[in-house]
């Protein structure tokens, strides 16, 4: 995770707030499309987060936490390097209700860095009392100060939302996790006996170095089947993961959009454009990994 802070800060801030700072700052999410530097998360998100983007923030994570915000100070727009226009940088202090997932613990007050988007009026809206869900880092030797992981990692708390990433994260923190996908390995489609019959096999290379493959079935007078192999044994019986769950994000959200090239063993022409075609029904059937805040 590659994390942005200001290594010059006491010339800005008071002690306190240097520390902060140092302490609580900004990360980006893999796969979010901000800059280094950019500003941090939107309390209110004008868009409901998808299950991409609940994932991808859970994923990144190693809390997932319930606050109520005590107190926020706003830091001087020169004193904020990188904010974006029309927002503002918040030290939050804020006490933990509940520890929702965790890697680590966390203590009863939290205190971090969040960006805002001005009102209307181009004010810095009131925070104080208000219930959010924060998905952060604990910061290495500075213990009740949080490092959120991206720039959307602050999200307004309601039960529906709680609800949305309790089976998310019951299977992250699962013994057995599904592995991460990071692309594919080799894709080889061979042509059967009869006309329209075909298999491929399309390996992808994860994270874990776990095997995964894919595997699409082509018979005459019958509908293509796929599925996903999530082990050594290429299971033939194997079905396709179901939408809006881990397994459907690590496919939708980490495979590339077309076959590449450099992957297709097949040698004939026609085998080819046969992997190319079926990977293609894959990415398809899938459907788009659509995100609004990440």
């Amino acid at each position: 995770m590659n994390h942005y802070v200001n290594g010059n800060l006491t010339q800005f801030f008071s002690p306190l707030r240097a520390f902060a700072w140092a302490a609580a700052g900004l990360a980006m999410v893999p796969g979010a499309a901000h800059a280094q530097g950019a500003s941090a998360v939107a309390p209110i998100a004008i868009n409901s987060p998808t299950y991409a983007d609940l994932a991808t923030l859970s994923d990144a994570a190693d809390l997932v936490i319930r606050v109520q915000i005590r107190r926020q100070t706003t830091l001087k727009p020169e004193r904020a390097p990188g904010l974006a226009p029309g927002f503002a940088r918040l030290f939050i202090e804020a006490n933990t209700l509940a520890v929702i997932a965790g890697r680590s613990g966390a203590g009863s007050a939290l205190a971090y860095l969040v960006d805002v988007p001005l009102d209307a009026k181009g004010k810095v809206p009131k925070l104080k009392n208000r219930e959010m869900v924060l998905f952060a880092d604990p910061v290495p030797g500075r213990p009740g100060e949080v490092r959120l992981v991206g720039p959307q990692a602050q999200l307004d708390y309601t039960p529906e939302l709680e609800a949305r990433l309790r089976p998310i994260l019951t299977e992250l923190y699962a013994a057995d996790p599904v592995p991460r996908i990071t692309g594919i390995s080799d894709a080889l489609a061979v042509a059967g006996t009869l006309t329209g019959e075909s298999e491929t096999q399309i390996f992808l290379a994860t994270e874990s170095r776990s095997p995964v493959s894919l595997t699409i079935l082509r018979r005459p007078g019958q509908q293509v089947q796929w599925g996903v192999s999530w082990g050594e044994i290429i299971d033939a019986a194997a079905r396709p993961p179901a939408p809006e769950t881990l397994r459907w994000y690590r496919l939708a959200c980490a495979l590339p959009a077309q076959l590449p090239s450099s992957t297709n063993l097949a040698r004939d022409p026609a085998e080819r454009r046969l992997a190319a075609a079926d990977y293609a029904f894959v990415i398809s059937q899938l459907g788009a990994c659509e995100r609004r805040i990440t």
